[in-house]
């Protein structure tokens, strides 16, 4: 019985695969134009027998945009690997010729003094597939926009009369290229639904992630991405009401829509975000139980971080919709649920992109009546705060204090420059060096989420980070409540600060390290071969006090001349933003500028670990910040390749997370290490360090015990003591070269990993630690948090001739931890003095 079942199960999934025309997912009953083309007289098949290249999404979308008044089309911007960033705009087209009539009364109903006008359409943003190997939105994608095109029934035109849709075919055109690939080429005639089939299997990194090995879905509030970026530009130029993001999960499910459990919804979404969700969810319900597709809902799923694509409009009036569909990850594949085909994922994603139009035209006033509360109800809470403002800044630190303006500049916040120096609560906020952020404006509650520090919830699980706050994340001195008296002029576009040499010498140069980019001219001086020097020890010369870590040019028996070095020199700063001080004397208060405590640095010839093992998100973000930042060049090695390569070329070798490489790639990196070389390792790879006896750490372990915990609540029990995101507090030993660069002795910490590592016996080599009460942000369990006090984040030893640098936690996260990017900068430039 059982194999007649799987036979005629896999026939059923055959037929869908087999009989692809378009009415196995669109109704037979809708007449549709036949002068728009279909799919397949564009792209040459039909939807669902290839997975469909991003070329070929392209051709379509333009063929479509041709061919019908319905549809608008516009480029934002490239992808890494330049692919275009499209983004089509679908209505009917009397809106089209009134559009932007249309978004500026849109906006301006969230504006103050709004008039209560719900009689006027609403704006729908459809996004499709921003991992790239989820690829079933971005197929459904073609026949969703085919659909809006040529249906002439009454409800499409009821929907195009009454929605403005803004429609994103791919959120990710790089990794879903790269997907399609994979994909197609493994396919076999006869299709194979055995999950052991290499269709199934995709090599190292695989399709989800973009160019640089980004999950892009966790972007949407650093905006760190080019595709980011665009999509967050069309967000704030409309605010739509709706925002849906097709992705896919795990084979063996069904299919998900929000809400996701209740009691994991940020706390600052307001209540009827949620009620609206679920009213709108049950269109959904109605489309699937029509076609018979099985779904499950406030389950599994939550709406926390704010960086999501399903959450970010909810903290910005809108609504923001997941959809999560079982993945047939290739063409036909076995699952617990019998066989799924990759055109059944396609169908149901299309029929959900289309309840969704529904739901939006059914509560068009619901929906815009609750936009307008937000930001009404917002303003008249910043109202009572209107003399209070946030300001931060770094008065070592432009660069980095400008990075963040930029972020909150994409979100529409406004910004101020600060009238004049001034202190607060201890803290000195320089001019040029610091911005100011009155709380009385539009974007109140969006400011909230980015600078908040919290540390009691509702939950324990969370399906992301459970803390960003973002002036903790690039370690900048910040208040929260300062009056706006210090405000000065607007900001309308954040430029960087013009770097310089303040004059020419003939003795030398000197350049703090605090500035964010100081790594970047470092290694450009080295690839030139000048000679660099590192300052041990603090010292002061023409009134001004030189910290440790200060890197001396001399003038001196250089590769060029003093004239040469100078234009260099000048150049390098402007384009850095980096102050470069020319002195005429060595003399000093403190260290000569001849003593022995300034240390010549070696040019770094780094390695970065990739490949199976690996994880590859760590890995992407570590190239992302050598190559977009630091213009460092860096080799990718991969693991596959690792045995046969010659090392001796490399000084430094980066290992992001890992837990396991092979017993030979182990023994040919300890002789490496012996002779001279110095690991890094992040995260799970401290432990693989310390097992395979790179270092000795004495970790701390938990034993940890279900009391009065029933089989029901298992797996919530062990995911509460999962460390998931949360910010911590650590002390600083500012004279150890790990830490040159950071002004403060305090400095916050990112941390996802349950690794406690003991300190050392002897003080001065544990130059991070935690302080004894270090939460700053974010969720830890009580134990945890117990076990997590005095630890440290790194320890560094002696293995050899070379050094082993073992962090616990990833210092480059989602590259908007700029405030601990310099840790790893400092393991490489200063890797001899460590």
């Amino acid at each position: 019985m059982r194999a007649f079942l799987l036979l005629l199960l896999f026939c059923s999934a055959l037929s869908a695969q087999n009989n692809l025309d378009l009415n196995y997912y669109i109704d037979s009953n809708t007449p549709l134009n036949p002068d728009i083309p279909t799919p397949k007289s564009i792209i040459g098949f039909d939807i669902g027998k290839w997975h469909i290249s991003h070329d070929k999404v392209i051709q379509y979308m333009y063929a479509l945009a041709n061919a019908s008044d319905r549809i608008t089309i516009e480029n934002r911007g490239t992808t890494f690997e330049d692919r275009p960033l499209l983004l089509l705009t679908i209505t009917s087209p009397k809106n089209h010729s009134n559009l932007e009539s249309i978004r500026t009364e849109h906006l301006a109903a969230t504006d103050d003094n709004a008039p209560e006008d719900f009689n006027r359409p609403l704006v729908v943003y459809q996004g499709f597939s921003i991992h790239g190997n989820e690829p079933s939105g971005t197929n459904a994608a073609m026949l969703v926009a085919y659909y809006l095109a040529a249906a002439q029934d009454e409800f499409t035109q009821e929907v195009l009369d009454n929605t403005v849709i803004l429609f994103d075919p791919c959120f990710n055109p790089d990794g879903m290229q790269r997907f399609a690939y994979w994909a197609n080429t493994n396919k076999n005639i006869n299709l194979t639904s055995d999950p052991n089939d290499r269709e199934y299997s995709e090599v190292w990194p695989g399709g989800r992630s973009n160019h640089y090995w980004f999950d892009m879905n966790r972007d949407w509030l650093p905006v760190q991405l080019p595709e980011s970026q665009a999509r967050i530009k069309t967000f704030h130029k409309w605010l739509p009401n709706i925002l849906t993001d097709h992705h896919e999960m795990g084979t063996n499910s069904t299919f998900f829509f929000q809400p996701g459990v209740p009691s994991r919804t940020h706390p600052l979404t307001p209540k009827l975000n949620q009620e609206l969700t679920k009213k709108i969810g049950n269109f959904h319900a109605e489309a699937l139980d029509k076609i018979g597709s099985l779904y499950f809902t406030e389950e599994s799923y939550d709406d926390f971080y704010y960086g999501k694509g399903s959450t970010f409009p909810d903290i910005n009036g809108g609504i923001g919709i997941l959809f999560e569909q079982a993945s047939s990850r290739g063409h036909l594949q076995e699952s617990d649920n019998g066989l799924i085909s990759f055109p059944f994922t396609i169908r149901n994603q299309y029929t959900t992109a289309l309840s969704t139009l529904k739901a939006a035209t059914v509560l068009r006033e619901d929906l815009l009546e609750y936009q307008y509360n937000f930001y009404n109800n917002a303003r008249k809470e910043a109202s009572k705060i209107s003399k209070q403002a946030i300001v931060f800044g770094d008065e070592k630190d432009a660069a980095k204090t400008n990075a963040l303006a930029r972020i909150l500049e994409q979100h529409q916040v406004e910004i101020y420059n600060i009238k004049e120096d001034f202190t607060e609560n201890d803290k000195s906020f320089k001019k040029g060096y610091s911005y100011i952020i009155p709380k009385n404006q539009k974007n109140s509650r969006l400011i909230d989420a980015m600078f908040e520090k919290r540390t009691s919830f509702q939950d324990s699980l969370f399906y992301d980070i459970s803390a960003w706050s973002f002036p903790l994340a690039f370690n900048l001195d910040y208040e929260e409540k300062v009056s706006t008296k210090h405000l000065g002029e607007q900001v309308k576009n954040v430029i960087f600060n013009e770097g310089s040499v303040s004059e020419k010498s003939d003795i030398t140069y000197l350049m703090e390290w605090h500035e964010y980019y100081t790594p970047k001219i470092l290694n450009q001086l080295l690839n030139h071969g000048i000679r660099s020097k590192v300052a041990m020890k603090q010292f002061s010369l023409n009134n001004k006090t030189y910290d440790y870590g200060t890197i001396l040019i001399p003038v001196q028996n250089q590769k060029l001349n003093s004239d040469a070095l100078f234009s260099l020199l000048n150049n390098l700063s402007k384009e850095s933003y980096v102050q470069i001080h020319g002195v005429n004397t060595g003399l000093t208060n403190g260290i000569d500028l001849g003593s022995r405590h300034f240390k010549t640095l070696k040019k770094p010839e780094i390695a970065l670990l990739v490949g199976d093992g690996i994880s590859s998100l760590d890995a992407g973000e570590i190239w992302h910040l050598f190559d977009t930042r630091y213009n460092i060049t860096t080799t990718k090695l991969d693991t596959k390749n690792l045995e046969k390569t010659d090392l001796s070329r490399y000084n430094t070798i980066i290992i992001p997370s890992t837990s396991s490489l092979s017993k030979e790639i182990t023994e040919k990196l300890k002789t490496w290490t012996k002779t001279g070389g110095t690991i890094i390792g992040f995260r799970n790879t401290v432990k693989w360090l310390n097992s395979n006896e790179f270092i000795k750490l004495e970790f701390k372990e938990q034993e940890l015990l279900a009391e009065n915990i029933s089989f029901e609540d298992k797996s919530e029990f062990r995911g509460a003591q999962r460390i998931k995101g949360a910010i911590f507090e650590a002390k600083l030993d500012r004279s150890h070269p790990i830490n040159f660069g950071y002004k403060n002795d305090k400095i916050a910490l990112f941390r996802n990993t349950n690794i406690f590592i003991k300190p050392d016996k002897d003080s001065y080599n544990n130059p991070i630690q935690y302080t004894e009460k270090p939460l700053l942000s974010g969720y830890i369990s009580k134990s945890n948090l117990d076990s997590l006090s005095n630890t440290v984040p790194l320890q560094i030893k002696r293995f050899g001739k070379g050094k082993v640098v073992a962090f616990t936690d990833n210092t480059n996260f989602r590259a908007f931890w700029y405030g601990t990017n310099k840790l790893m900068m400092n393991a490489i430039f200063f890797r001899e003095e460590l």
